[in-house]
Protein backbone atom coordinates (compact mmCIF):
# COMPACT_ATOMS: atom_id res chain seq x y z
CA UNK A 1 0.00 0.00 0.00
CA UNK A 2 2.91 2.32 -0.05
CA UNK A 3 6.82 2.34 -1.26
CA UNK A 4 9.51 1.67 0.97
CA UNK A 5 10.54 5.59 0.99
CA UNK A 6 6.87 7.31 0.77
CA UNK A 7 7.18 8.89 4.52
CA UNK A 8 8.97 12.65 5.02
CA UNK A 9 12.03 11.97 7.44
CA UNK A 10 10.91 12.72 10.65
CA UNK A 11 12.10 15.97 12.75
CA UNK A 12 12.70 16.18 16.38
CA UNK A 13 13.39 19.42 18.22
CA UNK A 14 15.80 19.96 20.28
CA UNK A 15 16.21 18.17 24.14
CA UNK A 16 14.86 20.74 26.24
CA UNK A 17 15.47 21.19 30.48
CA UNK A 18 12.16 19.96 32.26
CA UNK A 19 12.35 19.91 36.20
CA UNK A 20 12.11 17.00 37.90
CA UNK A 21 9.03 15.05 38.56
CA UNK A 22 9.28 15.17 41.85
CA UNK A 23 9.40 19.08 42.21
CA UNK A 24 6.50 19.31 40.16
CA UNK A 25 4.61 16.42 42.38
CA UNK A 26 5.81 18.79 45.39
CA UNK A 27 3.49 21.39 44.50
CA UNK A 28 -0.35 21.30 45.02
CA UNK A 29 -2.49 20.48 41.69
CA UNK A 30 -4.62 22.91 40.79
CA UNK A 31 -7.93 22.25 39.18
CA UNK A 32 -6.20 23.82 35.90
CA UNK A 33 -2.98 21.51 36.33
CA UNK A 34 -5.79 18.82 36.57
CA UNK A 35 -8.15 19.31 34.15
CA UNK A 36 -4.79 19.69 31.63
CA UNK A 37 -3.84 16.28 33.14
CA UNK A 38 -7.27 14.79 32.31
CA UNK A 39 -6.68 16.01 28.67
CA UNK A 40 -4.17 13.87 28.20
CA UNK A 41 -5.27 10.75 30.13
CA UNK A 42 -8.76 9.99 29.80
CA UNK A 43 -11.72 11.35 27.22
CA UNK A 44 -12.18 14.74 28.39
CA UNK A 45 -12.32 16.04 32.27
CA UNK A 46 -15.10 17.32 34.02
CA UNK A 47 -15.46 18.58 37.57
CA UNK A 48 -15.73 14.60 39.65
CA UNK A 49 -12.51 14.10 37.84
CA UNK A 50 -10.21 16.94 38.90
CA UNK A 51 -11.34 16.43 42.30
CA UNK A 52 -10.21 12.66 41.74
CA UNK A 53 -6.93 13.98 40.47
CA UNK A 54 -6.55 16.49 43.09
CA UNK A 55 -7.34 14.22 45.85
CA UNK A 56 -5.55 11.11 44.97
CA UNK A 57 -2.33 12.84 42.85
CA UNK A 58 -1.15 12.51 39.01
CA UNK A 59 -0.05 8.53 40.13
CA UNK A 60 -2.88 7.69 42.21
CA UNK A 61 -5.42 8.41 39.62
CA UNK A 62 -4.03 6.48 36.71
CA UNK A 63 -3.16 3.25 39.58
CA UNK A 64 -6.65 3.64 40.09
CA UNK A 65 -7.80 3.38 36.51
CA UNK A 66 -5.40 0.66 35.70
CA UNK A 67 -7.11 -1.59 38.17
CA UNK A 68 -10.86 -0.65 37.30
CA UNK A 69 -12.47 -3.40 35.53
CA UNK A 70 -13.41 -2.95 32.33
CA UNK A 71 -16.80 -0.79 30.85
CA UNK A 72 -18.37 -4.34 28.85
CA UNK A 73 -17.58 -5.02 25.13
CA UNK A 74 -18.91 -3.32 22.14
CA UNK A 75 -19.58 -6.61 20.62
CA UNK A 76 -21.96 -7.88 23.58
CA UNK A 77 -23.62 -4.58 23.07
CA UNK A 78 -24.51 -4.72 19.68
CA UNK A 79 -25.69 -8.39 19.93
CA UNK A 80 -28.03 -6.67 23.15
CA UNK A 81 -29.17 -4.41 20.55
CA UNK A 82 -30.07 -7.19 18.07
CA UNK A 83 -27.77 -6.05 15.30
CA UNK A 84 -27.11 -9.68 15.01
CA UNK A 85 -30.33 -10.81 12.83
CA UNK A 86 -29.63 -11.89 9.66
CA UNK A 87 -31.03 -8.32 8.05
CA UNK A 88 -28.04 -6.20 9.38
CA UNK A 89 -25.52 -8.98 7.50
CA UNK A 90 -24.77 -6.09 5.06
CA UNK A 91 -24.90 -2.97 7.25
CA UNK A 92 -22.51 -0.85 9.69
CA UNK A 93 -25.93 -0.10 11.81
CA UNK A 94 -25.12 0.43 15.35
CA UNK A 95 -21.60 0.70 14.82
CA UNK A 96 -21.38 4.72 15.40
CA UNK A 97 -23.67 4.54 18.05
CA UNK A 98 -21.32 1.64 20.56
CA UNK A 99 -18.15 3.39 19.54
CA UNK A 100 -19.82 6.84 20.72
CA UNK A 101 -21.44 5.14 23.35
CA UNK A 102 -17.75 4.03 24.84
CA UNK A 103 -15.97 7.14 24.12
CA UNK A 104 -18.84 9.71 25.81
CA UNK A 105 -19.67 7.32 29.14
CA UNK A 106 -17.51 4.60 30.14
CA UNK A 107 -16.01 5.03 33.25
CA UNK A 108 -12.12 3.56 32.40
CA UNK A 109 -11.84 6.78 30.52
CA UNK A 110 -7.98 6.04 30.70
CA UNK A 111 -8.26 2.82 28.51
CA UNK A 112 -10.94 4.35 26.51
CA UNK A 113 -8.22 6.82 26.25
CA UNK A 114 -5.48 4.76 24.87
CA UNK A 115 -7.54 2.25 22.90
CA UNK A 116 -8.26 5.35 20.78
CA UNK A 117 -5.10 6.13 20.64
CA UNK A 118 -3.84 2.26 19.60
CA UNK A 119 -6.32 2.29 16.93
CA UNK A 120 -4.80 5.08 15.19
CA UNK A 121 -1.05 3.45 15.01
CA UNK A 122 -1.95 -0.10 14.43
CA UNK A 123 -5.17 0.72 12.03
CA UNK A 124 -8.31 -1.24 10.64
CA UNK A 125 -10.91 1.26 9.32
CA UNK A 126 -14.81 -0.20 9.10
CA UNK A 127 -15.18 0.91 5.56
CA UNK A 128 -11.93 -0.88 4.03
CA UNK A 129 -13.01 -3.96 5.64
CA UNK A 130 -12.66 -6.74 2.65
CA UNK A 131 -16.08 -8.79 2.54
CA UNK A 132 -19.18 -6.29 3.21
CA UNK A 133 -20.84 -9.14 5.76
CA UNK A 134 -20.83 -8.02 9.30
CA UNK A 135 -18.90 -4.97 9.06
CA UNK A 136 -20.40 -3.33 12.53
CA UNK A 137 -19.39 -6.80 14.68
CA UNK A 138 -15.72 -7.06 12.73
CA UNK A 139 -14.92 -3.38 13.77
CA UNK A 140 -16.47 -3.45 17.29
CA UNK A 141 -14.15 -6.69 17.68
CA UNK A 142 -10.87 -4.85 16.31
CA UNK A 143 -11.78 -2.29 18.85
CA UNK A 144 -12.17 -4.59 21.89
CA UNK A 145 -9.27 -6.23 21.33
CA UNK A 146 -7.51 -3.55 21.42
CA UNK A 147 -8.75 -2.25 24.68
CA UNK A 148 -7.98 -5.78 26.41
CA UNK A 149 -4.44 -5.22 25.47
CA UNK A 150 -4.62 -1.66 26.06
CA UNK A 151 -2.53 -1.63 29.45
CA UNK A 152 -1.00 -5.07 28.48
CA UNK A 153 2.52 -6.13 26.74
CA UNK A 154 3.12 -5.01 22.76
CA UNK A 155 4.15 -8.39 21.63
CA UNK A 156 1.34 -9.70 22.91
CA UNK A 157 -1.06 -6.76 21.35
CA UNK A 158 1.19 -7.87 17.88
CA UNK A 159 -0.15 -11.61 18.28
CA UNK A 160 -3.56 -10.40 18.80
CA UNK A 161 -3.47 -8.06 16.23
CA UNK A 162 -1.64 -10.42 13.47
CA UNK A 163 -4.28 -13.35 14.05
CA UNK A 164 -7.58 -11.19 14.12
CA UNK A 165 -10.10 -11.50 11.66
CA UNK A 166 -10.48 -7.79 10.88
CA UNK A 167 -7.09 -7.04 10.65
CA UNK A 168 -6.87 -10.34 7.67
CA UNK A 169 -10.06 -8.41 6.07
CA UNK A 170 -8.05 -4.45 6.50
CA UNK A 171 -4.75 -5.35 5.06
CA UNK A 172 -5.90 -8.33 2.86
CA UNK A 173 -3.65 -11.09 4.15
CA UNK A 174 -6.81 -13.47 5.19
CA UNK A 175 -6.81 -16.18 2.47
CA UNK A 176 -3.20 -15.71 1.63
CA UNK A 177 -2.05 -18.41 -0.55
CA UNK A 178 1.68 -19.59 -0.72
CA UNK A 179 3.59 -18.81 -4.29
CA UNK A 180 3.04 -21.27 -7.01
CA UNK A 181 5.86 -21.63 -9.23
CA UNK A 182 3.46 -23.17 -11.73
CA UNK A 183 0.71 -19.80 -11.99
CA UNK A 184 3.41 -17.42 -11.05
CA UNK A 185 1.21 -15.81 -7.93
CA UNK A 186 3.13 -14.52 -4.99
CA UNK A 187 1.40 -14.01 -1.54
CA UNK A 188 0.06 -10.59 -0.70
CA UNK A 189 2.50 -8.53 1.26
CA UNK A 190 0.01 -5.64 2.12
CA UNK A 191 0.12 -6.61 5.92
CA UNK A 192 3.81 -7.23 6.03
CA UNK A 193 5.01 -3.83 4.53
CA UNK A 194 2.70 -2.61 6.89
CA UNK A 195 3.10 -4.40 10.18
CA UNK A 196 7.05 -2.80 9.53
CA UNK A 197 6.54 0.51 7.98
CA UNK A 198 3.52 1.46 10.38
CA UNK A 199 3.11 -1.15 13.73
CA UNK A 200 6.42 -2.17 14.54
CA UNK A 201 9.47 -0.97 12.86
CA UNK A 202 9.06 2.69 10.62
CA UNK A 203 10.87 3.04 7.70
CA UNK A 204 13.63 4.76 9.17
CA UNK A 205 16.73 3.43 11.56
CA UNK A 206 16.42 5.32 14.68
CA UNK A 207 18.38 5.84 17.41
CA UNK A 208 16.76 5.06 21.14
CA UNK A 209 15.93 8.99 21.40
CA UNK A 210 13.74 8.89 18.35
CA UNK A 211 16.40 10.68 16.32
CA UNK A 212 17.37 8.85 12.85
CA UNK A 213 20.35 7.48 11.92
CA UNK A 214 21.95 8.94 8.77
CA UNK A 215 24.35 7.44 6.85
CA UNK A 216 26.86 10.16 4.77
CA UNK A 217 23.74 12.88 5.63
CA UNK A 218 21.36 10.15 4.44
CA UNK A 219 18.76 8.11 6.37
CA UNK A 220 19.25 4.81 6.88
CA UNK A 221 16.24 2.53 6.11
CA UNK A 222 15.07 -0.17 8.35
CA UNK A 223 14.19 -2.75 5.63
CA UNK A 224 14.32 -3.68 1.81
CA UNK A 225 11.59 -4.60 -0.54
CA UNK A 226 13.14 -8.46 0.00
CA UNK A 227 12.35 -8.25 3.20
CA UNK A 228 8.69 -7.78 2.81
CA UNK A 229 8.48 -10.37 0.02
CA UNK A 230 10.12 -12.62 2.93
CA UNK A 231 8.20 -11.71 5.47
CA UNK A 232 4.65 -11.69 3.55
CA UNK A 233 5.18 -15.93 3.12
CA UNK A 234 4.83 -15.84 7.04
CA UNK A 235 1.38 -14.67 6.46
CA UNK A 236 0.23 -17.41 4.35
CA UNK A 237 -2.36 -19.81 5.56
CA UNK A 238 -4.79 -17.62 7.57
CA UNK A 239 -8.67 -17.55 7.41
CA UNK A 240 -12.02 -17.04 9.11
CA UNK A 241 -12.11 -19.90 11.78
CA UNK A 242 -15.51 -20.68 10.88
CA UNK A 243 -16.36 -23.48 13.44
CA UNK A 244 -18.83 -25.45 11.56
CA UNK A 245 -20.58 -22.18 10.67
CA UNK A 246 -21.63 -20.99 7.52
CA UNK A 247 -21.37 -17.02 8.19
CA UNK A 248 -25.25 -16.26 8.97
CA UNK A 249 -24.27 -15.39 12.55
CA UNK A 250 -21.06 -12.68 12.99
CA UNK A 251 -19.53 -15.39 15.57
CA UNK A 252 -16.68 -15.90 13.38
CA UNK A 253 -15.26 -12.64 13.21
CA UNK A 254 -14.75 -12.39 16.69
CA UNK A 255 -12.36 -15.51 16.68
CA UNK A 256 -8.73 -15.43 15.91
CA UNK A 257 -7.80 -16.57 12.24
CA UNK A 258 -7.15 -20.20 11.99
CA UNK A 259 -4.09 -21.61 9.64
CA UNK A 260 -4.68 -23.61 6.74
CA UNK A 261 -1.34 -26.12 6.27
CA UNK A 262 -2.36 -26.72 2.77
CA UNK A 263 -1.76 -23.17 1.79
CA UNK A 264 0.92 -22.50 4.44
CA UNK A 265 4.74 -21.67 2.87
CA UNK A 266 6.72 -23.60 5.42
CA UNK A 267 10.24 -22.67 4.22
CA UNK A 268 12.94 -20.75 5.88
CA UNK A 269 12.35 -17.19 6.35
CA UNK A 270 15.01 -14.62 6.53
CA UNK A 271 14.35 -10.95 6.76
CA UNK A 272 16.01 -8.29 8.84
CA UNK A 273 18.98 -9.87 9.83
CA UNK A 274 17.08 -12.99 11.65
CA UNK A 275 15.79 -16.11 10.13
CA UNK A 276 12.43 -17.68 10.73
CA UNK A 277 13.24 -21.84 10.51
CA UNK A 278 12.03 -24.01 7.60
CA UNK A 279 9.08 -26.58 8.78
CA UNK A 280 7.30 -24.15 10.99
CA UNK A 281 3.87 -24.30 11.14
CA UNK A 282 2.05 -21.24 10.70
CA UNK A 283 1.68 -20.63 14.35
CA UNK A 284 5.14 -20.88 15.23
CA UNK A 285 6.71 -18.92 11.78
CA UNK A 286 3.85 -16.22 12.86
CA UNK A 287 5.38 -16.17 16.70
CA UNK A 288 9.48 -16.41 15.36
CA UNK A 289 8.63 -13.60 13.24
CA UNK A 290 7.09 -11.77 15.67
CA UNK A 291 9.73 -12.05 17.93
CA UNK A 292 12.56 -10.90 15.47
CA UNK A 293 9.95 -7.46 15.20
CA UNK A 294 9.56 -6.91 18.66
CA UNK A 295 13.50 -7.66 19.52
CA UNK A 296 14.28 -4.58 16.67
CA UNK A 297 15.84 -1.88 18.33
CA UNK A 298 13.57 0.79 16.07
CA UNK A 299 10.55 -0.44 17.93
CA UNK A 300 10.79 1.16 21.02
CA UNK A 301 11.25 4.98 20.01
CA UNK A 302 9.34 4.41 16.97
CA UNK A 303 5.98 3.20 18.98
CA UNK A 304 6.81 5.18 21.88
CA UNK A 305 7.20 8.39 20.15
CA UNK A 306 4.09 8.01 18.80
CA UNK A 307 2.13 7.67 21.96
CA UNK A 308 3.69 10.79 23.47
CA UNK A 309 2.28 12.85 20.40
CA UNK A 310 -1.35 10.83 20.22
CA UNK A 311 -1.39 11.71 24.28
CA UNK A 312 0.54 14.65 24.98
CA UNK A 313 2.50 16.46 21.95
CA UNK A 314 3.20 16.57 18.54
CA UNK A 315 6.91 17.06 18.82
CA UNK A 316 8.47 15.61 21.97
CA UNK A 317 11.70 16.64 22.78
CA UNK A 318 14.41 14.00 22.02
CA UNK A 319 15.32 13.32 25.98
CA UNK A 320 11.53 12.62 26.40
CA UNK A 321 11.52 10.17 23.76
CA UNK A 322 14.43 8.22 25.07
CA UNK A 323 12.86 8.35 28.52
CA UNK A 324 10.00 6.43 27.55
CA UNK A 325 11.90 4.46 24.89
CA UNK A 326 13.94 3.36 27.81
CA UNK A 327 10.81 1.97 29.58
CA UNK A 328 9.66 0.26 26.67
CA UNK A 329 12.43 -1.87 26.43
CA UNK A 330 13.08 -2.25 30.15
CA UNK A 331 10.10 -1.21 32.46
CA UNK A 332 12.48 -2.18 35.77
CA UNK A 333 11.48 -5.69 35.73
CA UNK A 334 13.28 -6.65 32.80
CA UNK A 335 10.41 -6.86 30.87
CA UNK A 336 9.89 -5.19 27.61
CA UNK A 337 6.79 -3.66 25.62
CA UNK A 338 4.81 -3.16 29.01
CA UNK A 339 2.14 -0.81 28.01
CA UNK A 340 1.12 0.04 31.14
CA UNK A 341 4.25 1.35 32.45
CA UNK A 342 5.03 2.79 29.23
CA UNK A 343 1.80 5.25 29.60
CA UNK A 344 2.41 5.46 33.17
CA UNK A 345 5.82 7.39 32.53
CA UNK A 346 4.65 9.18 29.64
CA UNK A 347 1.93 10.84 31.52
CA UNK A 348 3.86 11.67 34.31
CA UNK A 349 7.41 12.67 32.59
CA UNK A 350 8.09 16.36 33.46
CA UNK A 351 7.63 17.40 29.89
CA UNK A 352 4.29 16.25 30.46
CA UNK A 353 3.44 17.64 33.24
CA UNK A 354 4.80 21.36 33.27
CA UNK A 355 2.57 23.48 31.23
CA UNK A 356 4.26 24.03 27.81
CA UNK A 357 4.13 27.59 26.48
CA UNK A 358 6.92 27.72 23.78
CA UNK A 359 6.04 27.75 20.08
CA UNK A 360 6.22 24.10 19.32
CA UNK A 361 4.80 22.49 22.00
CA UNK A 362 1.56 20.48 22.40
CA UNK A 363 -0.61 19.68 20.17
CA UNK A 364 -3.51 20.47 18.31
CA UNK A 365 -6.48 18.55 19.79
CA UNK A 366 -8.10 16.10 16.82
CA UNK A 367 -11.52 16.42 16.65
CA UNK A 368 -12.96 13.32 18.09
CA UNK A 369 -11.36 14.54 21.47
CA UNK A 370 -12.90 18.32 21.08
CA UNK A 371 -16.25 16.45 20.95
CA UNK A 372 -15.67 14.10 23.92
CA UNK A 373 -13.79 17.08 25.96
CA UNK A 374 -17.80 19.03 25.81
CA UNK A 375 -19.11 15.19 26.38
CA UNK A 376 -17.17 14.11 29.27
CA UNK A 377 -17.08 17.93 31.15
CA UNK A 378 -21.19 18.15 31.02
CA UNK A 379 -22.20 14.01 32.08
CA UNK A 380 -23.80 13.58 28.42
CA UNK A 381 -26.22 10.72 28.40
CA UNK A 382 -28.26 8.85 26.14
CA UNK A 383 -31.82 7.95 27.70
CA UNK A 384 -32.51 5.31 25.06
CA UNK A 385 -28.89 3.73 24.83
CA UNK A 386 -28.62 4.90 21.24
CA UNK A 387 -25.86 7.19 21.15
CA UNK A 388 -27.77 9.29 18.16
CA UNK A 389 -24.33 11.14 16.41
CA UNK A 390 -23.55 8.78 13.46
CA UNK A 391 -21.01 9.23 11.18
CA UNK A 392 -18.70 12.51 11.88
CA UNK A 393 -16.39 12.06 8.98
CA UNK A 394 -18.06 14.46 6.28
CA UNK A 395 -15.47 17.62 7.35
CA UNK A 396 -18.00 19.87 5.63
CA UNK A 397 -21.13 19.61 7.94
CA UNK A 398 -19.42 17.54 10.88
CA UNK A 399 -15.67 16.58 12.46
CA UNK A 400 -13.92 15.68 9.65
CA UNK A 401 -13.22 12.33 11.83
CA UNK A 402 -15.03 9.47 12.96
CA UNK A 403 -13.61 6.65 14.87
CA UNK A 404 -12.11 3.82 13.35
CA UNK A 405 -13.41 5.46 9.69
CA UNK A 406 -9.71 6.42 8.29
CA UNK A 407 -9.62 6.83 5.29
CA UNK A 408 -6.55 4.64 4.72
CA UNK A 409 -3.85 2.32 6.87
CA UNK A 410 -1.77 5.70 7.61
CA UNK A 411 -4.57 7.05 9.80
CA UNK A 412 -6.82 10.20 9.89
CA UNK A 413 -2.94 12.22 9.87
CA UNK A 414 0.84 10.46 9.22
CA UNK A 415 2.89 10.94 12.39
CA UNK A 416 5.12 12.82 10.70
CA UNK A 417 3.37 15.21 8.48
CA UNK A 418 4.09 18.89 8.17
CA UNK A 419 1.09 21.43 6.95
CA UNK A 420 3.49 22.71 3.47
CA UNK A 421 4.65 26.63 3.63
CA UNK A 422 3.61 27.14 6.83
CA UNK A 423 5.92 28.35 10.02
CA UNK A 424 5.33 24.87 11.61
CA UNK A 425 7.55 23.57 8.61
CA UNK A 426 10.30 26.47 8.55
CA UNK A 427 10.58 25.69 12.43
CA UNK A 428 11.39 22.15 11.39
CA UNK A 429 8.63 20.36 13.37
CA UNK A 430 5.79 18.17 12.69
CA UNK A 431 1.89 18.63 13.67
CA UNK A 432 0.12 15.11 12.81
CA UNK A 433 -3.57 16.61 13.22
CA UNK A 434 -3.29 19.47 10.97
CA UNK A 435 -3.64 17.24 7.58
CA UNK A 436 -7.52 17.16 8.53
CA UNK A 437 -7.36 20.78 9.56
CA UNK A 438 -8.88 23.33 6.29
CA UNK A 439 -10.80 26.11 6.23
CA UNK A 440 -13.62 23.54 5.50
CA UNK A 441 -12.97 21.27 8.30
CA UNK A 442 -12.57 24.29 10.66
CA UNK A 443 -16.40 25.75 9.78
CA UNK A 444 -17.72 22.39 9.74
CA UNK A 445 -16.91 21.93 13.33
CA UNK A 446 -17.66 24.64 15.12
CA UNK A 447 -20.90 24.10 12.68
CA UNK A 448 -21.73 20.92 14.15
CA UNK A 449 -20.86 21.59 17.92
CA UNK A 450 -23.53 24.82 17.40
CA UNK A 451 -25.81 22.28 16.36
CA UNK A 452 -25.03 19.43 18.77
CA UNK A 453 -24.96 21.69 21.58
CA UNK A 454 -28.03 23.95 20.45
CA UNK A 455 -30.70 22.15 19.15
CA UNK A 456 -28.91 18.42 20.16
CA UNK A 457 -28.61 15.04 18.04
CA UNK A 458 -31.22 11.98 19.37
CA UNK A 459 -31.81 12.31 22.33
CA UNK A 460 -28.43 12.84 23.87
CA UNK A 461 -28.87 14.57 26.85
CA UNK A 462 -26.30 17.17 28.55
CA UNK A 463 -25.98 18.00 32.35
CA UNK A 464 -25.99 21.41 32.32
CA UNK A 465 -27.21 22.62 35.60
CA UNK A 466 -24.04 23.47 37.75
CA UNK A 467 -22.99 25.88 34.60
CA UNK A 468 -26.57 27.20 34.75
CA UNK A 469 -26.09 28.79 38.22
CA UNK A 470 -23.00 30.60 37.17
CA UNK A 471 -24.88 31.59 33.94
CA UNK A 472 -26.06 35.22 35.28
CA UNK A 473 -22.46 36.22 35.65
CA UNK A 474 -20.39 36.44 32.79
CA UNK A 475 -17.25 36.32 34.27
CA UNK A 476 -18.16 33.06 36.97
CA UNK A 477 -19.46 30.87 34.25
CA UNK A 478 -16.44 31.60 31.50
CA UNK A 479 -14.44 30.72 34.74
CA UNK A 480 -15.55 27.58 35.31
CA UNK A 481 -15.92 26.75 31.40
CA UNK A 482 -12.26 27.50 30.90
CA UNK A 483 -11.22 25.30 33.79
CA UNK A 484 -13.01 22.12 33.12
CA UNK A 485 -13.16 22.42 29.16
CA UNK A 486 -10.04 24.53 28.33
CA UNK A 487 -7.98 23.23 30.98
CA UNK A 488 -7.26 26.99 31.93
CA UNK A 489 -5.47 27.93 28.24
CA UNK A 490 -8.07 30.37 27.54
CA UNK A 491 -5.89 33.93 26.86
CA UNK A 492 -7.10 36.46 29.07
CA UNK A 493 -8.77 38.60 26.00
CA UNK A 494 -10.38 35.71 24.30
CA UNK A 495 -11.62 35.48 28.13
CA UNK A 496 -12.35 39.18 27.82
CA UNK A 497 -13.93 38.68 24.44
CA UNK A 498 -16.62 35.42 25.54
CA UNK A 499 -17.85 37.21 28.89
CA UNK A 500 -18.74 41.01 26.82
CA UNK A 501 -20.98 37.91 24.59
CA UNK A 502 -22.65 36.45 27.99
CA UNK A 503 -23.24 39.90 29.55
CA UNK A 504 -24.38 41.21 26.48
CA UNK A 505 -27.33 38.33 26.41
CA UNK A 506 -30.38 38.15 28.42
CA UNK A 507 -30.16 37.07 31.99
CA UNK A 508 -32.52 35.71 34.39
CA UNK A 509 -33.80 32.48 34.63
CA UNK A 510 -34.69 28.84 32.88
CA UNK A 511 -34.05 29.07 29.18
CA UNK A 512 -32.30 32.71 29.68
CA UNK A 513 -29.91 30.91 31.53
CA UNK A 514 -29.36 27.70 29.18
CA UNK A 515 -28.95 29.90 26.30
CA UNK A 516 -25.93 31.32 28.02
CA UNK A 517 -24.56 28.44 28.45
CA UNK A 518 -24.84 26.79 25.14
CA UNK A 519 -23.46 30.39 23.57
CA UNK A 520 -20.68 30.31 25.89
CA UNK A 521 -19.50 26.40 25.13
CA UNK A 522 -19.47 27.42 21.65
CA UNK A 523 -17.36 29.66 22.03
CA UNK A 524 -14.85 28.06 24.24
CA UNK A 525 -14.64 24.87 22.23
CA UNK A 526 -14.02 27.53 18.93
CA UNK A 527 -11.41 29.45 20.74
CA UNK A 528 -7.62 28.18 19.20
CA UNK A 529 -6.42 28.08 22.80
CA UNK A 530 -9.20 24.97 23.43
CA UNK A 531 -7.80 23.71 20.12
CA UNK A 532 -4.32 23.72 20.96
CA UNK A 533 -3.34 21.49 23.85
CA UNK A 534 -0.23 23.24 25.06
Amino acid sequence: MSAIASSPLLVLTAPTVQPSLSSITAVPITDADAARFLAQASMGASRELISQVKSKGYAGWLDGQFAMAGSGARWDWLVAKGFNAIAKKNTEEGFDAVVWRKLLSAPDTLRQRITLALSEILVVAIDGLVGARWRSFSAAAYLDLLEVHAFGNYRTLLGAVSTSAPMGQFLTFRGNVKADPVTGSHPDENYARELMQLFTIGLVKLNQDGTPVTVNGAPAYTYSQDDVSALARVFTGWDFDMAGGDGSTPDFLRRPMKQIPARHDTGAVSFLGGTVGAGLGGADALRAALDILFAHPNLAPFISRQLIQRLVTSNPSSAFVARISAVFSNDGSNVRGNLKAVIRALLLDPEARTRQSSPGTGKLREPILRLTAWARACAVTSASDTWAIGNTSDPATRLGQSPLRSPSVFNFFRPGYVPPGSAIASAGLVAPEFQIANESSVVGYVNFMQHLIGPGIGDLLPNYTSWQSLANNGASLIAELNTVVAAGQLDPSTVTLIVNVINGMPAGAGVLLLNRVKVALVLVLAAPEFIVLK
